[in-house]
């Protein structure tokens, strides 16, 4: 049996710019999921307060449900 192999020496360059691509996929998918969980908190609360003591517990900003491009 043989082994596939890649390049044996990857193009540094392109690797990072590949693994910048998927960070930054990555940080679009993060705000969006926390929008959402901003503005599901904010729907489920009783209160000003009591949203704000949630978001908070959960390590989330208002601000965050208030992107227009974290809805979808």
């Amino acid at each position: 049996m043989t082994w596939a192999r890649h390049a044996s020496h990857p193009n540094p360059a392109e690797d990072q710019s590949w693994l910048a691509g998927v960070r930054a996929e990555e940080e679009i998918r993060l705000t969006a999921q926390n929008g959402k969980a901003a503005r599901t908190v904010a729907g489920h609360s009783s209160d000003a307060l009591d949203c704000a003591e949630l978001l908070a517990m959960l390590g989330l900003e208002a601000a965050e449900g208030r992107k227009s491009g974290a809805s979808a």
